[in-house]
């Protein structure tokens, strides 16, 4: 086993993510998500990552076994925790996160690709320390405006088309599934996670517009990866610059099929937001999920909670939205 001979840097607005490796393709995925983010030159990092290939894993870890089961296409994995040091292990590799020192530690095995359950770990670890908080929600900001409402559902109910749809309409895309909110400011704000956008066939049926950044193969779950670049083609992609959120909306399916925007109660919004954000181990919380769990109570404590019931099109939202922010403060 050499020493790392090779290094990238990640401005994370405010925070620098180092990563150090034999050689730049053992962290491609990594970059894949966040090259647009990539530095020209590395900083002194906030959080940094050693990677180190081996043929040698430890079989068992310290601390307290949190989970033990299989991880969607990333196969069996268990995680300790002892006391703010996470560790997870994969029959390929193990990753080391000390996150109250900033630094994170993945041992791989020869010829294996790091998982992607590892990657997202080290980004939510490497945000943590920095006072951020991804949340699995799209970002949108409001025609002719910086300011961002976030729009909350579970994976699988319409936040992709409903934000494409909403891009139609002059809303600005930061993300359809993936925004880091700060916790560091009294009013909240927040930026996208620059990654490719998963648009299904039933989206690209929808939404006819969508067809020029489309290709012909569609994976096993019926969907295309399309880049930003590609998608920049037919409707305006933020970049990821943090901006003021200025409102949450929970989707919902209309029973009518007709859309509508109603006010909802901001513990129900909390409810529905930690439902979807926040695991919990065999022992409970883990550090980090207490600090993203209060973020979601800041966040919905400061900002206006609503449904947004969509009916059979949700273009038709566009107007609603628009109309109920209309003269409204940015950042308020």
């Amino acid at each position: 086993m050499t020493g790392p001979s090779a290094q990238a840097c990640y401005a994370l607005n405010g925070q620098v993510i180092g990563i150090l490796a034999e050689r730049p393709d053992l962290w491609l995925d990594f970059d894949r998500m966040l090259g647009s983010l990539r530095m020209a030159s590395c900083a002194e990092p906030g959080f940094h990552v050693r990677i180190a290939e081996t043929a040698l894993l430890p079989e068992t870890q310290g601390g307290s076994l949190v989970f033990d089961g299989e991880v969607p296409e990333d196969g069996p994995c268990r995680m300790f925790q002892d006391g703010e040091v996470i560790h997870l292990v994969f029959p390929s590799q193990t990753l080391s996160i000390h996150g109250g020192e900033g630094w994170a530690e993945i041992r791989v095995r020869p010829d294996a690709r790091i998982t992607w359950t590892a990657w997202m770990l080290v980004l939510d670890m490497a945000l943590d320390a920095g006072g951020q908080h991804m949340l699995h929600t799209a970002g949108l900001t409001l025609p002719d405006r910086d300011a961002i409402v976030l729009i909350h559902a579970p994976s699988g109910t319409g936040k992709t088309t409903t934000s494409l749809a909403l891009a139609s309409r002059g809303f600005g895309i930061c993300s359809d599934d993936a925004m880091i909110v700060t916790g560091a400011s009294a009013k909240p704000s927040a930026w996208g996670l620059p990654r490719h956008v998963k648009i299904h066939r039933k989206t690209a049926d929808m939404l006819p517009f969508v067809s020029p950044c489309l290709g012909t193969a569609w994976d096993s779950n019926g969907e295309q990866a399309v880049s930003l670049e590609r998608l920049r083609e037919i409707v305006r992609v933020e970049d990821s610059s943090i901006r003021p959120v200025i409102a949450v909306l929970h989707l919902a399916r209309s029973m009518d099929s007709q859309s509508r925007l109603v006010a909802m109660a901001k513990t129900d919004a909390m409810v529905a937001l930690a439902a979807d954000n926040v695991r919990t181990g065999m022992t409970g919380l883990l550090p980090l999920q207490k600090r993203r769990l209060s973020t979601i109570a800041r966040l919905v404590t400061t900002v206006p909670t609503y449904t947004l019931e969509v009916g059979a099109s949700p273009a038709d939202a566009a107007a609603l939205i628009s109309a109920a922010f209309a003269g409204q403060e940015q950042g308020r």
